[in-house]
């Protein structure tokens, strides 16, 4: 079979969606007029951030092959994305920058592609640049795979140089696709987008048969029936083909009107000649929560439709409808890490038009009642009275740290800060210099907020991170309210470690003084556990000058009138007129630690 798929992975900003660009380039998929920069980037958001955030399909041909490319994501927050895509594949180019060498990511996404048994194909991209170091780079490889030498291409993407050694090298070293395409059809579904026109779209590996435009098909897991009205090739934008058979990499449009019957990792096959399902993925277990509420009260069902359009393009998002008094109706939303919700929460705002508030994010915390019943907590609002709680349980993962081993000291130090707990080191070798790996365990909850940048500023940005889930640990956690004005605010509310309370709630009263617009009238800014207040500011009114019109003449004048100044303010407090409405930039602060 001349068809070789296969996907490229790296650490995050290793050079994988320029280097698409030239195989679209060499390889003519794409013609010259249409060729920009991260042709494969296609949302707004991956181009102004310069990241992938989406896998992104293509199919070339070169030297009479068929060359199935997906471009994968590189940060930590999308791995479920390169999940995914290595199992509709059975090459991986693994991508290194010659200017930093083997990264954190570089290691998981390896690891990921060893696991499903790919033909991995090193690489040492931006060879161009000044400050390279190409031999030293290959030496990190050569130790960390086994490889010999002449295994590793040197290539630049900006360049071009080296682009056809690896396309060449992917026909001779990729194994091509088995399956049969007169066996029963089955077709897996790495990805799927919804079109206006077309209902879902489900982006497929052709495992086994074949498929046409017309057949009756039946997506197992959901037991949806559908007829195909389009099926064919991503190059990289849809092109429709006559059929798809055994080792195509494609899409298939059947009709489908219901978001929910497409599943990521599901299979499809033909409703006359039913086939067993495919294996599929492993679920995906969200490892942040946060509340996502519509700032006008009728825009909940619009909320929703937006929801399910992100969930069908983006698999490891989930989320629960949930109701809070302050804020109505709104989503209990489970994300990856940080910036899985930063991005969510962007295309809310822009593919949909939709204006949110965005809750406190926070960890799945496990408690077992004083009853004997154990539950999980997703929102400080679920949080019990302290004495029903017999005893509280927070999520640890796994993390491993790669940093030049100068800054070993310091990073040891920042994690010991954070609650890490230190397991092992190991050593990655490459002529003098020595770079370490450090196996740490560490709180969920400690490395959301800001342990990246602080890994990177103690380590002068040459640190990378990776985490992954381990267990759940005893944990002493309380719930931190926030007041505003003495009335407490649903969505600022948070679960801290006990120990951190009081330097958490100064934290935020500190950024709530910063960000908060003034009042006519003096605002108070509390935290508080259970009844007790931890921390406090204030923020003084906003005073017009009630006496400027006056001129000489006798000062009881001048004092009635601040008096009176005096008492509407307090009027305006006690019938409430004085409620505070908190600005978005406001919550981002308190995110943002």
């Amino acid at each position: 079979m001349h068809i070789r798929n296969f996907v490229i992975i790296s650490h995050i900003d290793h050079g994988k969606s320029t280097l698409a660009d030239r195989f679209l380039e060499l390889t003519g998929t794409v013609a010259k007029r249409e060729m920009k920069e991260q042709l494969l980037d296609s949302m707004d958001l991956e181009r102004e951030r310069g990241i992938t955030i989406k896998l992104a399909p293509a199919r070339m041909e070169y030297k009479g092959h068929i060359l199935n490319l997906i471009d994968t994501p590189g940060h930590v927050d999308f791995h479920y994305e390169v999940s995914r895509s290595l199992a509709a594949v059975e090459g991986a180019l693994l991508l290194v920058d010659a200017t930093q060498g083997i990264q954190a990511q570089t290691l998981a996404n390896l690891y990921l592609a060893l696991d499903q048994n790919l033909a991995v194909i090193p690489v040492v991209n931006k060879i161009d640049l000044p400050a390279a170091q190409p031999e030293k780079t290959a030496e990190e490889i050569m130790n960390l795979i086994g490889c010999p030498r002449e295994d590793i291409i040197f290539a630049s993407g900006k360049t071009g140089v080296g682009v056809e050694t690896i396309l060449q090298t992917i026909i001779d070293r990729a194994p091509p696709p088995t399956g049969e395409p007169d066996a029963p059809a089955q077709a897996l579904i790495f990805d799927s987008h919804y079109d206006d026109y077309q209902g879902v779209v489900a982006s497929v590996r052709i495992k086994n048969g074949t498929f046409k435009k017309g057949d009756a098909v039946t997506f197992v897991g959901t037991k949806a029936p559908g007829i195909i009205t389009d099926l064919g090739f991503w190059k990289p934008h849809r092109v429709p083909f006559a059929e798809l058979k055994a080792g195509d990499i494609g899409y298939i449009a059947a009709g489908l009107k219901e978001i929910s019957a497409c599943r990521v990792g599901d299979t499809i096959t033909l409703t006359k000649n039913k086939a067993e399902p495919l294996a599929g993925y492993k679920e995906i277990k969200p490892m942040v929560f946060a509340g996502i509420f519509p700032v006008e009260g009728d825009n909940f069902e619009n909320l929703r439709k937006a929801m399910e359009k992100i969930q069908l393009n983006d698999a490891a998002l989930q989320y629960e409808a949930e109701h809070s008094q302050a804020l109505g109706f709104g989503f209990r939303a489970g994300f990856l890490g940080l910036l899985h919700l930063e991005i969510v929460q962007e295309r809310l705002e822009r593919e949909h038009g939709i204006d949110i508030t965005v809750t406190v994010p926070s960890v799945a915390y496990k408690i077992t009642k004083t009853s004997g019943e154990d539950i999980v907590i997703k929102s400080p609002e679920e949080w019990p009275d302290a004495s029903y709680i017999a005893q509280a349980f927070e999520p640890w993962v796994k993390v491993d740290i790669l940093t030049p081993e100068q800054y070993l000291g310091a990073v040891m130090q920042l994690v010991i800060e954070y609650r890490g707990r230190y397991n092992n080191t190991e050593y990655i070798r490459s002529g003098t210099e020595k770079r370490a790996i450090l196996h740490y365990e560490i709180p969920l909850a400690s490395i959301l907020v800001d342990f990246y940048d602080k890994l990177k500023s103690a380590s002068q940005g040459y640190a990378s991170l990776n985490y992954e889930l381990k267990d759940y640990e005893k944990a002493e956690i309380v719930k931190m309210d926030v007041l505003v004005a003495e009335e407490p605010v649903e969505a600022l509310a948070m679960l801290v470690p006990k120990d951190e309370a009081h330097e958490e709630g100064k934290r935020i009263v500190e950024i709530l003084k910063n960000t908060l617009p003034r009042q006519q009238f003096e605002l108070k800014i509390q935290a508080a556990l259970g009844g007790k207040i931890i921390a406090a500011e204030r923020i003084s009114a906003m005073r017009k000058d009630v006496t400027a019109k006056l001129y000489g003449g006798d000062v009881t004048r001048k004092r009635k009138l601040l008096e009176k100044q005096k008492k509407g303010k307090k009027r305006m407090m006690e019938h409430g007129t004085g409620k505070v409405e908190i600005p978005t930039k406001a919550y981002l602060a308190v995110l943002k630690k």
